[in-house]
């Protein structure tokens, strides 16, 4: 559930489409190829993403989707390859991104010793999941994945809960929250819902964070230098990757310290 870039075939540069912005430098539709994508599907500014004006790019992942599609789903076989799997190729993308993004999060939960009472469900549920991956595109494209991801988020709420639990008193509620550019300074978030938050630009720097549920909040330009993130849930990579931390961050296990924040 990590990108493999290596086993991919460049498809997050071909199938997504992206505007021109203050993280893409121009337009590019979907299906057609960004400009930077080299014949052996890698990325020829890849070191250099952000200076060029790809901070997208940057803060993308697939949980390994795009191998996933490419080896498992079209046998190897790359749309350069086989043209009229192209279509089929880049619509399968985004759905098996979902998927995989389920995976990670359940991946989570079993690994969550305060969860346990949820962890049955939580492994039929990856199962299944699991499965449908490795299922062809055509059932793929046909998987019903708002109905998939409300089972599942059933569960993440049910470990969320629990988690959050041991953390005494009444926890801050921001679910969904427009957060944008708030002055969170050393706030105390322990064990707080910011699940969908909006926090961009917004400044947590010294905060408390440790519990909290960050599921699907918006972390970018959010400043976290000093922060503690210790046993924060449903944290990703990419979350990590688009805020502003520094060596003092504390991160939950299993996430890693952009290098830019110790630069």
């Amino acid at each position: 559930m990590r990108a493999d870039c290596g086993d991919c075939f460049g498809l997050c540069c071909v199938a997504l489409p992206f505007a021109k912005s203050q993280d893409f430098a121009q337009d590019k539709s979907a299906g057609s190829p960004c400009h930077n994508l080299q014949d052996d599907f890698r990325c020829g500014i890849h070191t250099r993403l952000r200076d060029e004006g790809y901070r997208g790019c940057t803060v993308f992942d697939c949980f390994g989707a795009g191998q996933k599609v490419s080896q498992v789903t079209f046998e190897g076989v790359s749309w350069r390859e086989r043209p009229e799997s192209a279509r089929a190729m880049y619509e399968t993308l985004p759905v098996m991104r979902q998927l995989h993004e389920l995976l990670w999060y359940l991946s989570e939960v079993l690994e969550l010793r305060r969860a346990k009472s949820v962890h049955h469900d939580a492994r039929r549920a990856l199962d299944d999941i699991e499965r449908l991956t490795r299922a062809g595109a055509d059932e793929l494209l046909a998987a019903d994945v708002p109905a998939i991801r409300g089972d599942v988020n059933t569960l993440l709420l049910k470990a969320s809960d629990l988690v959050r639990a041991q953390v005494p008193g009444r926890k801050k509620n921001h679910r969904g929250a427009d957060l944008v550019g708030a002055r969170l300074h050393s706030a105390d978030l322990r064990g707080a819902s910011l699940r969908g938050a909006l926090l961009i630009a917004a400044d947590l720097t010294g905060a408390d964070l440790r519990f909290a549920d960050l599921i699907g909040a918006d972390l970018r330009d959010t400043r976290l230098a000093g922060a503690d993130l210790t046993g924060a849930v449903f944290l990703t990579q990419a979350q990590v990757n688009a805020a502003h931390g520094d060596a003092a961050t504390k991160l939950p296990p299993g996430l890693t310290r952009p290098a830019r924040w110790t630069a």
